[in-house]
């Protein structure tokens, strides 16, 4: 998972505060939406991947790379590979399947929730523990 030996990948790119994409995005290491996407939001899976959906952002389409955080709206599948973190104000309108979920209190999610390996228990990790 993304434990202190493994760092996260850099976020390279940016969908900026008041622009609005339509088509798919396909990506490398890291990118951060605060803006509007009209289209999928995909990692390319050769290299560890992170996705940040900020508190302002909307993506319209499927959302898959290994390590996904969400604080703005999804309307469309989500997939986490890794780890899927979803902040107080994330609100998502479809299917997600995750490795690993932690959810705060305030998300919510309109659609099933699925673990990647089906017959094996998910693991959960409630946002408000003290437990490292």
């Amino acid at each position: 998972m993304w434990s202190g030996k493994k760092s996260q990948p850099p976020i390279r790119s940016l969908v900026g505060e008041g622009t609005r994409l339509s088509g798919e995005i396909r990506f490398r290491d890291g990118l951060r939406i605060d803006g509007e996407v009209h289209g999928d939001v995909i990692a390319d899976g050769e290299a560890r991947s992170i996705l940040v959906i900020s508190e302002k952002a909307r993506v319209l389409g499927k959302v898959k790379a290994d390590h996904v955080i969400i604080n703005g709206e999804v309307t469309g599948p989500v997939e986490s590979n890794e780890l899927l973190e979803l902040q107080p104000k994330a609100r998502i309108v479809g299917d997600v399947r995750y490795e690993v979920l932690e959810m705060h209190p305030g998300a919510l999610i309109e659609g099933e929730l699925r673990p990647l390996k089906a017959g094996e228990r998910p693991a959960l990790k409630l946002a408000a523990s003290n437990d490292a």
